[in-house]
């Protein structure tokens, strides 16, 4: 199993990584497709519909925003939003897209793009069938994808049969679960990130996995900072105030009044969370990490060790990057980080693991107390949902990052003043969570139709 630091971290946009960058990238695959079709001359017209919870929460994910991006060819980690803004009222007056390589294809978001609301397809909960047609209305080329969570797509085909994987051997540590990543590391002598660091480079010259990663926290800590200077009301309808611009004033005025609360350390914890969340919200520039909706999570600790930790190193911060990421691999190879597959244990959960471990290892924890630090930050959301009022990334999600920026401080601390030893292998608990999200009710999983989202004040 080889997951890359560059898979699980991806540069994107906001809200969603499941229904705004997935959606996105499978429209362009969907593209790319059509364009290597032998009958793409006969292309008239394409169009999208959207099943389970991207239906469901579409509208307030801006899926539908989403797909007609990416079929006016824009990619999340690329995408300009300006020079889309252009072109999306362009293709409002004139209902057509011109792209390379295709005739003109008509092309309406409003009529196009269906959201089915019956059940979802047999694959995943986020399921998308593209389509082209010609002038009589006759299928080209039709394609289904499922957005299987931190902006990966698959195709119904993928999801069924999954490509065979590259042989374990050809990396140098290929640890798919986290009792062989520990044995490796024990083995070797190496730390977690060291290996991780090696399968990269196994891949990509040195320098380019150190600029990749210089890239990433740039992004990561580029949102923080605009989400901590941006004021005024989140799209979306719900009328949700940015909050973490206003935090920050008042941290900072008590620090330098000499007035801060033992207790401050946690609201700079969420404050850093809180920004990014409240910039993926708007459609801002974030990181996957691993997902959108918990893209506040890593670098809120990140950024918190730099700031306010004792003895903290700069030169760490690919260090934090890679532990995390490995734990995010072993994460989503063994389980989930859908939150339409698992709950918000898949996201929020899986971010404080990951966050957790990173941490744990740049204060000095060992592989043991690495793997024990993500262990009981997983541990501790366990059961979460998906529950999104209104289908936006902001009611509970937000706050949420926060919180599961606090716990992962405190599960590292916790694995710190302990050997490593613990009773609960990380192991388990990724297998206890993703039987959770199975026996998770489907109105719990992204869809809006439960819990916090149907349980909202009357004004």
């Amino acid at each position: 199993m080889f997951l890359s630091v560059f898979d699980v971290f991806k540069i994107g946009i906001g809200p969603s990584s499941s229904h705004t960058m997935g959606p996105m990238t499978a429209a362009g695959h969907f593209l790319d497709l059509l364009r290597r079709c032998p009958a793409r001359g006969r292309a008239a017209a394409v169009g999208a519909t959207l099943y389970g919870s991207l239906a469901f929460t579409g509208k307030g994910h801006a899926t539908d925003r989403a797909v007609t991006l990416g079929l006016l060819g824009w990619t999340p980690a690329e995408f300009d939003f300006d020079a889309a803004e252009r072109q999306f009222e362009a293709l409002g007056r004139s209902h057509l897209l011109h792209l390379e390589g295709l005739p003109p294809l008509a092309f309406d978001p409003a009529t196009d793009i269906v959201f089915d609301y019956g059940p979802p397809l047999p694959g995943h909960a986020n399921g998308l069938v593209l389509s082209a047609r010609d002038s009589t209305g006759a299928v080209v080329l039709s394609e289904t994808y499922y957005s299987i969570g931190g902006g990966f797509v698959v195709t119904a085909q993928e999801r069924e049969a999954p490509p065979s994987a590259t042989e374990a051997a050809s990396w140098p540590y290929p640890f798919a679960n986290a009792a062989t990543m520990l044995r490796m590391a024990q083995e070797s002598g190496l730390s977690i990130a060291e290996m991780k660091r090696a399968n990269e480079i196994h891949l990509q010259p040195p320098e380019e996995v150190e600029r990749g990663l210089a890239r990433l926290w740039s992004v990561m800590n580029g949102c923080i900072e605009r989400g901590l200077n941006q004021d005024g009301e989140l799209p979306g309808g719900l009328r949700v105030r940015r909050r973490a611009a206003r935090i920050h004033r008042q941290l900072i005025a008590e620090r330098q009044a000499n007035r801060s609360q033992p207790h401050a350390a946690a609201d700079w914890l969420s404050v850093y969370a809180m920004a990014v969340n409240e910039e993926n919200a708007a459609g801002g520039r974030v990181v996957t990490s691993p997902t959108n909706g918990a893209a506040g999570v890593v670098p809120a600790v990140l950024r918190y060790y730099l700031d306010h930790c004792i003895g903290a190193e700069p030169e760490k911060i690919t260090d934090f990057l890679l532990t995390a990421a490995a734990i995010g691999g072993l994460i989503k190879h063994n389980a989930s980080i859908s939150g339409a597959e698992a709950g918000c244990q898949g996201e929020v959960g899986s971010a404080a693991a990951m966050a957790a471990a990173g941490f744990c290892g740049v204060l000095g924890g060992s592989p043991a107390q690495i793997e024990n630090a993500a262990e009981i930050a997983l541990e501790h959301h366990l059961g979460m949902t998906c529950d999104p009022a209104a289908g936006l990334v902001q009611v509970p999600c937000i706050e949420r990052n926060g919180i599961g920026a606090i716990k992962a401080v405190a599960a590292a601390s916790l694995a710190l003043r302990g050997d490593g030893s613990h009773f609960m292998p990380l192991d388990n608990c990724i297998e206890a969570m993703r039987q959770t999200g199975e026996a998770m009710n489907e109105r719990f999983k992204e869809t809006s139709l439960g819990g916090l989202a149907v349980n909202l004040p009357e004004c």
